[in-house]
């Protein structure tokens, strides 16, 4: 790991996915979780102070950036619900949790950064209780030709300078390629960013 990727990229990403409408957006669906919770890329531990104390038992939070997962630790020791977080330093791609284990998973702004994508969904459903959501909240492909044009253009030096962030990726449709019904829906451009990096969208999933 690169000078720019340890300390330059956490600094960035947590600026940059803080944002006012970004925050916004968390608060949308991270309130919804229940029971055992499974984070995806907790990062800072940005989502912490949006989870309700009163439904939340535990938080397996994975992060697998040193430097993020420090942060994440100390933002914990300030929220109603740090005595329930337990931290894995780790991809999403292999989860040493056991089958059917989790009642909610939530995944915010990250599916754009996972590199195995399709393994890290397959295996939240494979930890998913019967019955279990997958809260999502991201961003992605937009649906305007010209905007789209723009994202892919961008998305290669995009991707350098932002950890690996893809601006072309579809959420929806990759939640549901991965074993998953999604039977809520929002989107639109958020407020005050780049339409190139601004179209969201969130909901929540249940498996097919």
């Amino acid at each position: 790991m690169g000078l720019w990727d340890r300390y330059a990229v956490p600094a960035i990403v947590s600026c940059a996915c803080t944002s006012k409408p970004v925050m916004r957006q968390r608060a949308k669906v991270v309130p919804e979780a229940t029971g055992v919770v499974l984070e995806l890329g907790c990062g800072s531990g940005t989502n912490f102070a949006f989870y309700d104390p009163a439904r939340v038992t535990r938080l397996h939070a994975l992060e697998p950036a040193p430097g993020m997962v420090a942060r994440a630790r100390e933002t914990a020791r300030h929220t109603a619900i740090m005595d329930r977080v337990q931290f894995h330093e780790t991809g999403a791609e292999r989860l040493l949790l056991e089958d059917e284990s989790i009642d909610t998973a939530v995944v915010t702004f990250v599916l754009c950064t996972i590199p195995d994508w399709g393994r890290a969904l397959r295996e939240v459903r494979r930890v998913l209780k019967p019955g279990g959501r997958v809260l999502f909240s991201e961003h992605g492909l937009a649906p305007d030709a010209d905007v789209a044009r723009w994202q892919q253009r961008i998305e290669p030096v995009w991707k350098r300078v932002f950890g690996g962030c893809h601006l072309t990726r579809q959420p929806a449709a990759m939640l549901a390629n991965s074993g998953f019904r999604v039977d809520r829906l929002e989107t639109m451009y958020l407020p005050s960013t780049p339409r190139f990096a601004g179209f969201a969208s969130w909901g929540a999933a249940v498996p097919a």
